[in-house]
């Protein structure tokens, strides 16, 4: 069984003991359960899929937070040719992973 949710703008899909990498989420700790009742589409293990309008209303997926962490740097370079001028920038998102445990269909 599997699922399509929402969560900070993006859609993800998502397994039972699966690790979710997500927007960071302010306001849950390290060990908090979480919820997210954003559900997109759902497909069970006998082959039916249950599509929302735009969300499914009796689904919820459950899952504890692992980690707060920062993702690998990128780095943002500006060149301005004949000034002799170079910079380079790095930047490091925030994310948070989270450990899917159950999606509940009520």
């Amino acid at each position: 069984m599997y699922a399509i949710v929402e969560n900070g703008g993006k859609q993800y899909k998502v397994e039972v003991g699966h690790l979710l990498h997500t927007e960071k989420m302010n306001g849950v700790a390290q060990g908090d359960k979480v919820v997210l009742d954003k559900v997109v589409l759902v497909k069970t293990d006998d082959g039916k899929v249950l599509v929302g309008k735009p969300y499914l209303t009796n689904v919820t997926i459950t899952g504890i937070v692992v980690e707060h962490a920062r993702a690998r740097k990128i780095l943002v370079g500006q060149f301005i040719p004949r000034k002799g001028h170079k910079t380079i920038k790095g930047h490091r998102q925030w994310y948070t992973t989270i450990k899917i445990e159950n999606i509940e269909i009520k």
